[in-house]
């Protein structure tokens, strides 16, 4: 929701399974500590933290709701410009670059002997040549990110690998990637084929 729509409508609420992290501190929800709460001006989905303000919302009546500190920040009508600070390279937004992305979908990634993981990673438009990786695809930071040029791509997985995946090495970092299907594999190695060698890659998203 734009601003002035704050707590006069009543927003899309974001799944829990949709993110890993709280959406306003980046704070990680595990099992033990961090119980999920949803902000009910903007729909996010945040710590205990950060969804410790209240206000009065107009589509509600103007009854007082929990919502998150940015919001309540809003809809009191003070602004803070701390937030305006610029965000770092991991702080960008999944659902913010996967909107305007080369490619995006969920990959396992293995990193050294580590075990396969799921990951959201994601191509975007404006940083064509960088790999990003997510927790998942509403988490508003990233978990890592990976310079594509100069990496070596290996496509034939070892027979220890899962079936359609492929490798990116440079010197002594490996980073090895599976796909579901052979059709998505094949979508990402023409993209990182040419992101290995400076290239932009066309949109594959389609």
């Amino acid at each position: 929701l734009q601003n002035a729509e704050l707590g006069k409508r009543a927003p899309r609420w974001i799944r829990d399974n949709e993110v890993t992290m709280c959406m306003k501190c980046k704070e990680p929800f595990n099992a033990l500590t961090r119980r999920r709460h949803h902000c009910r001006a903007c729909g996010h989905v945040v710590c205990w933290k950060c969804s410790d303000y209240k206000a009065h919302l107009e589509y509600d009546g103007n009854k007082l709701n929990k919502v998150c500190k940015d919001c309540y920040h809003v809809i009191i009508g003070c602004t803070d410009s701390e937030e305006k600070k610029k965000k770092g390279i991991l702080e960008i937004e999944s659902a913010e670059v996967s909107g305007n992305s080369v490619i995006c979908s969920f990959l396992q990634y293995m990193e050294k002997s580590k075990p396969w993981q799921k990951a959201w990673c994601v191509i975007p438009k404006q940083e064509a040549l960088v790999l990003y990786m997510y927790g998942a695809p509403q988490d508003v930071k990233a978990l890592a990110t990976i310079p594509l040029l100069g990496y070596t791509v290996d496509d034939a997985p070892r027979s220890a690998d899962l079936p359609h995946s492929f490798k990116l090495t440079q010197s002594k970092s490996v980073h090895s990637f599976a796909a579901d299907n052979e059709e998505l594999k094949q979508k990402w190695l023409k993209v990182i084929h040419l992101a290995v060698k400076g290239e932009t890659p066309e949109c594959q998203n389609e």
